[in-house]
């Protein structure tokens, strides 16, 4: 991630009232910083080591806080654990059922998709992607 959309980040986490902590901090740039959507254990594990003192509960409570600030979004449930996305442009997701590697992909015929009338009476929608499952290319290199 480029220090600019870095600072717009931050910025908009200081507009949505966030105070921002060093651990605070220290999480967001990790998620920031991967394309592999990365679920919370994950998250938590590289933060420990540059933070010892941090706690997997204030990983779970600063992302769900960035969730609520519109700067991550989640994926999943993929293999019983919610997974984290820091990119919240529009795109879509290619999940491995065999490894659960999660990468991004972006295709306009996607986004152009129309909600069906049944969904419509079903709430609001606020947020669609698309989520392909298959084979990764590497898992069926190794079969």
């Amino acid at each position: 991630m480029s220090e600019q959309m870095m600072a717009e980040m931050l910025e908009k986490l200081r507009e949505s009232g966030v105070k921002l902590t060093h651990q605070r901090m220290e999480i967001f740039r990790e998620i920031a910083g991967r394309t592999d959507h990365p679920d919370a254990a994950t998250i938590y594990e590289c933060v420990r080591k540059r933070l010892p003192t941090v706690s997997l509960d204030t990983v779970y409570r600063t992302l769900s806080m960035l969730k609520e600030a519109g700067l991550i979004s989640t994926l999943g449930p993929n293999q019983d654990r919610l997974r984290f996305d820091a990119n919240i442009a529009p795109h879509h997701h290619f999940v491995c059922t065999k490894c659960g590697k999660t990468e991004d992909f972006y295709c306009e015929e996607f986004n152009a998709l129309r909600v069906p009338s049944d969904v419509l009476n079903m709430g609001i929608v606020e947020h669609s992607h698309v989520e392909l499952r298959g084979i990764c290319s590497e898992c069926r290199r190794s079969n």
